[in-house]
């Protein structure tokens, strides 16, 4: 029975990891490249300078801007820079023209030490790579229920694996290279085991972040249906009060700042939002940031009066259920890392990429070996050979044509951003037509090859094309801007050194292929 069950689990791992490996490993690997958002998005609008500035300055100089600009607006809402955000964003409402409308919204960039307008290419940046991530360039909700399903998939197929491999430790410290698929099997249970604890939480966490979603059930049930009122109950919205037509001055923002922090025992301010500024009802609203704890809390906000500037009111302590899925949010994006922490869930991340793939390749190597020495490959096997080379070396290509696209296209260009996210997925598309047209190993180390050459040469294309090369930001102390070129150097590197291995190993697949009679356990398929 015991053999019996753990055969079934072997079998739920296999096809379950076929058959959405190519979906989640697009997911893990644009997950992954989000825990660097902010520097991404930083590389990808150079224009924007990358300065030390304190809260309290940068606030006062988008209140003057916005009280020249939008006086008569309805509200206001600002974000101030950060550490990983260099940007000092302001972006306004207008009154809306007749009851029940949305006002105008207009957005702005400004420099965080000058309070300049900063004219910045327009770009999605890292931004396209978290939407991804979660939403698959799908329309809402279709892109987040597929992805979640894929979650789901992932978390069977973590706890089937587990089952499945009985000696999971032992083989964890086991790894035969040059063994063909032996070698692969072994880089596909080390990874596994490696960094078991995050597959297992970062799989999980997103299955909680979108709880609400998938399991309505029991708030359908409390609410009699009127999800609203649940949403109403657990993000209790700050009430914004009608403008009376009565001008009012408006107090300098930046002393709230501090009061904010005491309410929250230092926690900092991400965001501010100003309703009817200029009017006798014109309140305040800070909400705090979420790079500040490991536990989000959602919507905690504090209120002030926007004439008098004393302290209306503040979100409740949260509720133990609302820590508890706060936490697994809070861990899930890792918005509370520092340098150090964030690279280590981007190489964890990595790892779960590359097991996601090494189980994609080791499907598929297993079969070929059947059909060695006949020469002759299904038309299954051949579909999942070019869907692997597609969803893994191509996926890598179309990320660096996304990045090349956002050096090479007009900075004036209509409708810029959405071409640079369509240049990726034109690139991907090509990468299939790629691997339908040639073999296997042969489409294996173009794309590599090709992706390394892209990579590597990022810094280059930096350097031609902006003022702010690797030279420059090394100077200046642009971290952000010069590790995300060396980042790239170096994985163009990685591609280099992977597209040789796989050359060079296929030099001698046509000798040892027919010899090779390895035959894996079947609990390790």
């Amino acid at each position: 029975m015991k053999e019996g069950f753990r055969q079934a689990m072997a079998w739920l791992h296999t096809w379950a990891g076929l058959i959405f490996g190519w979906l989640l490993f697009a997911i893990f690997l644009t997950g992954t490249l989000a825990y660097f958002k902010d520097e991404t998005s930083h590389w990808m609008q150079p224009e924007i300078p990358a300065r030390s500035v304190s809260s309290e300055s940068s606030l006062s100089l988008a209140q003057a801007y916005l009280q020249r600009q939008a006086p008569g607006a309805s509200r206001w809402i600002i974000e101030l820079p950060n550490a990983r955000e260099p940007a000092l964003s302001v972006r306004w409402q207008q009154a809306p023209a007749k009851p029940g409308e949305r006002g105008q919204l207009t957005a702005k960039l400004l420099d965080p030490q000058t309070g300049r307008e900063v004219q910045a290419r327009d770009t999605l940046g890292g931004e396209f790579f978290y939407r991804f991530h979660f939403q698959l360039q799908m329309p809402y909700p279709w892109g987040r229920w597929l992805s979640t399903l894929a979650a789901m998939v992932m978390f069977v197929g973590l706890i089937s694996g587990i089952i499945t491999h009985k000696k999971i430790f032992k083989d964890f410290f086991t790894f035969r290279p040059r063994k063909g698929q032996r070698s692969w099997l072994d880089g596909h249970n080390a990874l596994a085991v490696l960094v078991l604890p995050f597959h297992l939480m970062i799989t999980y966490s997103s299955l909680v972040i979108f709880m609400s979603m998938v399991m309505p059930a029991s708030i359908l049930a409390a609410y009699n249906g009127d999800t609203r009122a649940f949403f109403s109950d657990v993000f209790p919205a700050t009430n914004t009060l009608n403008a009376t037509g009565q001008p009012a001055a408006l107090p300098p923002l930046a002393p709230m700042l501090e009061k904010a922090r005491e309410q929250w025992s230092g926690g900092q301010v991400g965001r501010l939002t100003v309703n009817n500024p200029g009017d006798a009802n014109a309140t305040v609203v800070l909400a705090r940031s979420g790079a500040d704890r490991v536990v989000h809390d959602f919507g905690s906000a504090v209120t002030f009066n926007g004439v008098t500037g004393q302290l209306l009111a503040a979100t409740p302590a949260q509720s133990l259920p609302m820590a508890i899925a706060g936490t697994f949010y809070g861990l899930h994006m890792g918005h509370f890392a520092g340098p150090l922490l964030r690279w280590l869930y981007f190489v964890c991340g990595l790892a779960s990429t590359a097991m996601i793939g090494t189980g994609l390749v080791i499907w598929l190597g297993k079969r070929q070996l059947k059909h060695a020495r006949s020469g002759v490959m299904p038309f299954e096997l051949r579909l999942v050979e070019v869907l692997n080379i597609a969803s893994i070396s191509g996926l890598v290509v179309s990320v660096a044509a996304f990045f090349w696209a956002n050096r090479l296209l007009p900075i004036g260009m209509a409708e810029r951003a959405g071409w640079e996210v369509n240049s990726f997925f034109i690139v991907w598309g090509l990468s299939l037509l790629h691997a339908m047209v040639r073999r296997g190993r042969v489409a294996w180390v173009e794309q590599l090859a090709l992706a390394a050459l892209l990579f590597g040469a990022v810094p280059l294309l930096n350097a031609l094309a902006t003022p702010y090369h690797l030279g420059a930001s090394l100077k200046e102390g642009d971290w952000a801007m010069a590790g995300f070129d060396l980042a790239c150097l170096v994985s163009g590197l990685f591609l280099a050194w992977a597209a040789w291995k796989m050359q060079r190993a296929g030099k001698t697949e046509r000798v040892g292929l027919r010899a090779q009679s390895i035959t894996l356990e079947p609990e390790a398929t």
